[in-house]
């Protein structure tokens, strides 16, 4: 049973004429039969009783007209969908990105796609890098924003690096000094992320590069509770340049060769992105070579991507 087959069918049941029903489908009148007849031979009865002037249809006929119709109306619903999806006026993307680009690049990149592409939805996902790779490589995600450092070698996974970004020290007072190094914190409580947080392992890390292990005034935040008790005066905490940009918090860079992360945008490999992420991803990259270009960057980040001419 053929799509044209029922619409043809249709036509002819609406009509009650042949040539007026081929006329309305654009196709020569015989074709039509051919296709009514094989139609009827396929399910074993006539659909139409046809007599010299008078086409009427039979009882199998009156059976099949209300389905036929729901059989094309859902046809042309799936077809719309589709199209509308295709060029974008509908559609779903599933982000993931850590909290701290949560409170920084992601919502400008957002406004920027939803002002292109009003039409598609979009569902964020905020987690810990580590985790967000987790969710990615099991197709849980269309894109993530994730820090490289936890992407390891995840052969599921297609990343494309983005930003190089200092990680700064931010504290409730001013600092003592212009710029802090790793051997300060050495005597100093810090305020400090949950496990799962790429701004935890970087900062631990470092510490044991350092040859200390740190302590801890309180431990196992996210970022806007982190943000909170280091505005408290419970500690200082280490955090990305965006982030402490916008906290109001006294900030310290470090000392050369400084603290840093490289963030990038991964995709599952085995599957291309889907229209709608793939047009998220082009907004993206879009954003930031064109903010690089006019110097708009944050303070504290770099554009790793290349710079067409």
């Amino acid at each position: 049973m053929q799509l044209q087959q029922l619409r043809y069918f249709t036509a002819v049941a609406e009509t009650r004429h042949f040539t007026r029903a081929a006329d309305r489908e654009h196709v020569a009148q015989p074709s039509l039969s051919q296709q009514i007849r094989s139609l009827e031979r396929e399910l074993g009865a006539e659909l139409f009783h046809r007599e010299r002037g008078n086409i009427a249809l039979t009882d199998a006929g009156q059976a099949l007209l209300p389905l036929a119709r729901r059989i094309l109306a859902d046809a042309e619903s799936a077809r719309s969908a589709v199209q509308e999806t295709v060029q974008l006026r509908r559609g779903r993307v599933r982000l993931g990105a850590p909290p701290s680009l949560c409170t920084s690049l992601v919502p400008d990149v957002l406004r920027a796609y939803r002002a292109r592409h009003p039409g598609v939805e979009l569902l964020v996902r905020e987690d810990g890098s580590r985790d967000l790779v987790r969710t990615l490589a099991a197709g849980e995600l269309d894109l993530a924003l994730i820090i490289t450092s936890q992407a390891g070698e995840v052969p599921a996974l297609a990343v494309t690096e983005l930003l190089h970004e200092d990680l700064v020290l931010v504290s409730a007072t001013a600092p003592r000094r212009r710029r802090a190094r790793i051997e300060d914190l050495r005597d100093q409580l810090l305020v400090m992320f949950r496990e799962g947080y790429d701004l935890r392992e970087a900062t631990l890390a470092a510490c044991r590069a350092a040859g200390f292990e740190p302590e801890f005034a309180v431990q196992g935040g996210e970022m806007d509770a982190v943000l909170g008790f280091v505005r408290a005066g419970l500690g200082p905490a280490v955090l990305p340049g965006m982030v402490a940009a916008r906290s109001g918090l006294a900030v310290t860079p470090f000392a050369d060769p400084g603290l840093g992360r490289t963030i990038a945008v991964a995709h599952g490999r085995e599957l291309p992105p889907t229209r709608a992420a793939a047009a998220l991803r082009a907004v993206l990259l879009t954003h930031l070579t064109e903010a690089a270009r006019i110097g708009a960057l944050p303070t504290g980040t770099r554009l790793l991507l290349p710079l067409e001419d």
